[in-house]
């Protein structure tokens, strides 16, 4: 049965009291490097049926009328788990068709994704 991810943040014009909690535990502990923190929620919700527009219209109206608070909360983002990284392997992200190839992505070889693209399409 397919996932559906929903990550919701506190608005960024309001005081964020966790993120400040953490941000100042962060400095105590000589973590300078980061600062700004902001803390949000995620739900994974399943969905019975197809992985289909339908069902992320259906959970982005959920998301914006019961799992955030309109007033000090945004929902940043309404996704199928295994769509843009969030999967168990690339092939199934690419399968769905909803996630394309990323010309300027690096590889873990250091290489370009175009690159190794081009080297592919000679074979």
């Amino acid at each position: 049965m397919p996932t559906i991810v929903v990550e919701v943040m506190p608005k960024a014009e309001l005081l964020d009291p966790q993120g400040k909690a953490v941000a100042g535990a962060l400095a105590r502990l000589g973590k300078d490097r980061f600062h700004g923190v902001r803390v949000g929620k995620r739900f994974e919700i399943t969905v019975d049926g197809p992985a289909d527009d339908a069902a992320l219209a259906e959970a982005q109206a959920v998301a914006e009328e019961i799992l955030s608070n309109s007033v000090i909360e945004d929902v940043v983002s309404v996704h199928y788990a295994g769509v843009d990284g969030f999967g168990a392997s690339a092939e199934a992200d690419f399968a769905t068709g909803n996630v394309t190839e990323d010309p300027q992505r690096i590889e873990a070889d250091g290489t370009h994704a175009q690159e190794n693209a081009a080297e592919k399409a000679d074979r």
